[in-house]
This record gives C-alpha cells, structure tokens and sequence, in this order.
C-alpha cells in the first residue's frame, strides 16, 4: 500500500468515526437541553413567545416512503409535550394556543430552503384562542417584529391526527364569539350509517369518505345571533390529498334558523369542495342574508332538503348549487334547483323552480303585506262600512333595496295552482324575476283566474333613492260567474271583465308607490248582477252600504259596468266611471286619494224613463281607506233634475274603452251599446227649476 493510500484510507476512516460519532451522539443527545434555544428559534421567527414547557424527545427513523437516496436520510421523529404560544399584546387571552403532546416526523433536507415539510402530525388535547379586531387585525396572522412582513417560512403538513380539543372564536367583523369542543366518540362511526346509503358523492370515482371519529358541539354568537350546535367529524385530517373526502355532519341553530348537514368536505386546507345534504329550516327567509348574503324576500316559516355541491376554487368564483331540493313556504310548496355563483362585480342568483300549490297568504310579504291570521272583524250595523284603526290599509313595509345592489338574480318560477282563497283559485304561475344592478324585473308575470287570464309586467328600480316603479296589466275573459262561485245568482251570468292598468311612481313601499302614481286604469263589466249579499262576499263595505241606499236588498242587473279612471300624483279621478243597470244610469265622480288614502266621491244614479220624481238622491263617499264615512247628499234632487240625462256630456271620453271590447268571446256585449250611445252628443232638456 503507498503512502497516498494510506493517508487517503486514514482520512476516510476519521470521517466515518466522525460521523459515527455524531450520529451517536444526535441518537443519545438529551434534547431537553436544547429546548432554550429551540423556544428562542421559533419565537424569532413566528414573532411570539413559544415554549416547550414539557419533556422533549428525538427519534431517527427513515422514511420508507421516500425514493432513490433520500430514503436513506433519517427523519427526526420528534415528541413533545406541554407546548404553547403567545398571543399577540391586544388579544384578550393570554396564550394563542396550548397543545398538551405534539409527535410528528420532519422532512430535514426542506429546511435548507426554509420549508418545513411533516408527513403527518399528531395533536393531542389541542387548545386555541382565534381573535380579529374590527380594523382586520388577526391573532392568526404571524409577522416578523423587525420587518413587519409575513414570515418566510413555508408550513407544508399532509395530514393532521388530533384527538379532544377546544378553540374560541372572537370576530369583531362577523359579530362571532364562539366555543367548538372536540370529543372521540369512543368509536368509530361509519359514514353511510349517518349519511345513509342513499347519498352519492359527486365524484363517483373519489375514495369513500372516512368514518367519524369525534364529536363536536358549538355554543356562542356568530352574527350577533344565539348559535347552538353539535355534529361529527372524521379523525385525520388530509390537507394535501384534495380527493380524500373528509365527513362532516352538523346541526346547529343560529338565530331562528336551522341547518341541518352531512357529506364530505375534499381538499380542506384550500376549501376545495362540499358534497352535502343540506336541509335549512327558519321563520323567514330574509334572516338568511347576514348569515349568506344571499338576498332572499320576507316569507312565512320555511323548510326545504336537498343536495349542496360547492365549488369553492372555482376560477370564476365559487359556486354553490343547491339540487333537486324539496321546500316549504308556509302552506306553499316548492322545488327545483339554484344556483349562487360568487363572480364579480357581484354575486348572482339563478334557478328554475316550480310549484304545484302556492298559497296567497304565503306571498303577501314579497309587496309587503305581512303574513299571520286576521284579527277578527269588530260588529258594525248592517248598513255601515266597517271601520279599521287608522283608516289606512295600503301596506306601508319597506322594500330592502340596499339588498337588491349586493347580488345579482335570475330565476324563474311555474306553479301549478295558486290559492287566494278556497272559493277563487288561481292556476297557472308563470314569473321570470331578474334582478340585475339594483332593478328588479317581473316579465313576464302571468296566471290564469276564473277562467280568464291576467298577464303583467312589474319594473323597481332600487338602484337610486327614492325607488322608482312601473307597472303594466291586463286583465282578459275573466268569467264573472267564476270570479264568485259562491254566489247563486252570479252563477246566470254570462259576462266577463276585461281590464289594462299601468302605472309609475316613486317610493320604497306599495303605499309610497300608489300615493305618488300616475297613469291610466280601464275596465269594462258587461252582463253582471250586483247585490248587496255580492258586495258582502267581495269584502266590500261600502259598496254593501251603497248598494241598500240605492237598491234595497234587490238583486240588479248590470248591463255594463266602465271604468276610464286617469291617475296624477296618486289622485285618481274619474274620466268616465258608470254602471248601466236595469233600471237606472249610476255616475260616479271625485276623487280617490292614494298618497293620504282619502276619498271624495259623488254616486250619482239617473233613474231609466221619465220616473223623474222617483230619482233616489246621490250619496257620497268621503273619509279614509280604512274609515269611510258614506251618507245621503241633501241638496234639492230638482237641481239636478232631468240634467243627468246629459250623461253623455260627461263619458264621451269613453271611446277609449271600445278596445276592451274586442277581446271578449261574449257575442252580445251590453257594453258595445252604451259605449256607442256615449259616442252620440246628447240632446238634454234644460233643468227644471226646483223649489
């Protein structure tokens, strides 16, 4: 052996001696005497006191998991105990988290390009305190104290084991204050003996989701609400694994709303995707918006059940379709599939829903009308309207359009059958709502009643204040002796209504939107009976008051009833409002306040012939929606005398209503003939003088 040989063989032996040495003593080093400068490390470099208070324990072991030449790299296996973590000077508990063993293995070579890689890492009796400020500052987000920037240092785990624990919530912004405890269950509890074998994730071909492993029950406020709650969720954890489903089940009750969930959540350290069923149940679906910000109409107490799919790393924004749900409004049931899809500028709101009965009474809170039994009716005398407190009746509920600028909709309703009322149904719903920037579109809004059709088109634009509103409807064939199937003499009637109605005004309420309206209401009436048993039915107090003054308790028949009725400002005044009945000509005239809900009007009746002196008086209308005040005019009946047969004078207006004609299928209009004489200029004798 030369003497290079030997000096190169000696050198390689000191080296391996060395490094056996070394490996001797990293095996046998008692690492309790490194936990000074180990707490120093870390509290540099996350920027708050940490400590390991308890024993500390080294393990070499490889990595049988890793390939090629870095399976022969050992990994530290490393045990420790009682360790905590500070909180940062304005939090209100004095440690940020407290874990009472920690064991996990690390990768070594990542640590040269400052990555600390753990395969898995298992918690034992874990302890948190999360807490934000309402200016964003959170305890959760780490910063180097001389720089002030996030720390380098890249957290890089696989998966995550831990057993019972604790973590509190405080979020000033999201009004939270929350306590979750974590308990095993003492055994493992299969996923489809919670979920039900009936459920199917959305990947088919993604792993089975693992078993529950621990309970969890939550108690505190989030959103400013009481919240309760108390579910199941698997053992370990896989923050890198995005196709392993991890279960999840939940109930919980915040405020008056009730969540009840089970299913799979897939890549959770990135908030991947949800795969659940979910069932939601509350006493309104307006109190959902601070806990979704989904903007939803007030409603009757709701239920539904169906199947959530979200797509949280959506590239447009995250998406949550809600599928083949099954619902309840009220008495009002509802089905189908929507969608909220969290893209810019705003987030939008699609679906197709149908129903096979919606109730009325469920739908009076989306204009504002609430929902709830009526308070009984007060006894009245027979020939008196009821009075109701106020005087005012027109819904006063504000629309929430500070809500309709924070999301966008689409979504289009069929029902089957709409009950008013068991006497007048309504059928087939046709609504397709859009709400885009603040303005809100019903187009078209159709249904068929008594027999007919009634077809509109409703525009609010809540993107200004005050809001402002249009309003466009027509009313076709509609059977009277339909329009009241209760009433046995309606049931000879061979008439029918048509009506157009449109309307504009500003205000954020329908009593605001009437009281500043302005345009035009027409209506015809041909072939009809009234009566003062018909104006009970109808709810029509002070027609069943006009009626006894008029007629007594005879049944009348109307040959034609037309109405051309222009609006200003929310006073409606009559251009033409007339009933041709049997035996008299009734002209109605005045005005009909909607902005102070106030009415003066004249109801003038012009006996048929020259029965000049059997004339009954006008009455008039006066006082309030809510209290009118109807009563005998006084004046001389010879003032007006023989002048009423000018009636003519005053509806020639009335050409305008022929078109309402034309859609009827009644061959012989009554109100084709009054129109036409209308047309005609009247020939009228000067009035005869009076006493």
């Amino acid at each position: 052996m030369t003497r290079k040989t030997k000096i190169a063989v000696g050198i390689v032996s000191v080296l391996a001696l060395l490094v056996a040495i070394l490996i001797v003593v990293i095996a046998t080093f008692d690492w309790n005497r490194a936990k000074p400068m180990i707490n120093e490390r870390v509290t540099a470099a996350i920027g708050r006191p940490f400590a390991i208070n308890g024993d500390l324990s080294v393990q070499w072991t490889r990595e049988t998991d890793e390939g090629g030449w870095r399976a022969w790299v050992p990994w530290p296996h490393i045990v420790a105990n009682d360790i905590s973590v500070g909180n940062t000077e304005w939090a209100k508990a004095p440690q940020f988290a407290t874990l009472k063993r920690g064991e996990f293995s690390l990768a070594p070579l990542p640590l040269l390009s400052q990555r600390v890689v753990i395969r898995r890492i298992q918690l034992t009796e874990p302890a948190a305190d999360l807490e934000r400020l309402a200016d964003g500052r959170a305890n959760w987000l780490f910063t180097l104290p001389e720089s002030g920037e996030p720390s380098p240092w890249v957290l890089d785990i696989n998966e995550i084991g831990f057993d019972k624990g604790r973590v509190g919530y405080s979020d000033a912004i999201l009004q939270a204050d929350l306590t979750v405890l974590v308990d095993p269950l003492g055994k493992p509890v299969p996923f489809a003996d919670v979920a039900g074998a009936a459920f199917v994730a959305e990947d088919g071909a993604a792993p089975a989701p693992r078993d529950y492993v621990f309970g969890w029950k939550v108690d505190g406020k989030y959103k400013g609400l009481a919240t309760k709650g108390e579910g199941k969720v698997g053992g370990m954890l896989a923050l890198q694994d995005a196709k392993q489903p991890f279960p999840v089940q939940a109930d919980v009750a915040i405020g008056g709303t009730k969540a009840a969930v089970t299913g799979t959540l897939t890549d959770p350290v990135n908030l991947g995707a949800l795969d659940l069923r979910l069932k939601l149940s509350g006493a309104s679906m307006a109190q959902l918006y601070p806990l979704t910000g989904v903007t939803l109409p007030d409603t009757p107490p709701y239920s539904t059940d169906g199947h959530l799919v979200a797509r949280l790393r959506n590239a447009g924004g995250a998406v949550f379709d809600y599928r083949d749900f099954n619902g309840q409004v009220g008495n009002s049931d509802l089905h189908g599939d929507v969608s909220f899809s969290l893209a810019a500028p705003r987030p939008k709101l699609t679906g197709k829903l149908s129903s096979k009965q919606l109730r009325m009474a469920d739908l009076g809170p989306l204009i504002g009308v609430p929902s709830g039994k009526a308070a009984p009716a007060q006894d009245k005398p027979k020939d008196a309207p009821v009075k109701r407190a106020g005087g005012k009746v027109l819904p006063t509920q504000a629309f929430r359009t500070d809500r309709w600028r924070d999301m966008d909709a689409d979504v289009a309703l069929e029902a089957g059958r709409i009950v008013h009322d068991a006497k007048l149904p309504l059928s087939d719903l046709s609504v397709h709502l859009i709400l885009q920037d603040g303005q809100l579109t019903l187009d078209p809004l159709r249904f068929g009643m008594a027999g007919g059709n009634m077809a509109a088109t409703l525009r609010l634009d809540g993107s200004k204040a005050p809001l402002t509103g249009r309003v466009e409807m027509h009313a076709r064939r509609l059977r009277l002796k339909q329009l009241f199937p209760a009433t046995e003499s309606m049931q000879k009637t061979l008439g029918e209504l048509n009506g157009d109605l449109a309307l504009s005004g500003t205000g954020n309420s329908v009593a605001a939107l009437l009281g500043s309206a302005t345009g035009d209401v027409k209506m015809l009436v041909n072939d009809g009976v009234i009566s003062r048993s018909l104006m009970e039915i109808a709810g029509l107090n002070v027609g069943n008051y006009v009626m006894s003054k008029l007629f007594g308790d005879d049944e009348v028949k109307i040959n034609c009833g037309a109405a051309d009725l222009e609006m200003k400002s929310g006073v409606m005044t009559p251009r033409v409002f007339v009933f041709d009945t049997e035996n008299a000509l009734i002209n109605i005239t005045g005005t009909t306040d909607f902005k102070n809900e106030k009415l003066d009007l004249d109801i003038t009746p012009d006996s048929k012939g020259f029965r000049i002196f059997s004339l009954r008086s006008p009455l008039y209308v006066r006082g309030t929606f809510g209290s009118p005040d109807v009563g005998v005019h006084v004046l001389p009946l010879a003032a007006r005398g023989a002048g009423m047969v000018a009636l003519g004078v005053i509806l020639t207006p009335a050409a305008g209503l022929l078109a309402l004609i034309a859609p009827s299928t009644t061959d012989d209009n009554s109100c084709a003939t009054l129109l036409k004489q209308m047309r005609v200029p009247p020939k009228a004798p000067a009035p005869a003088k009076g006493k």
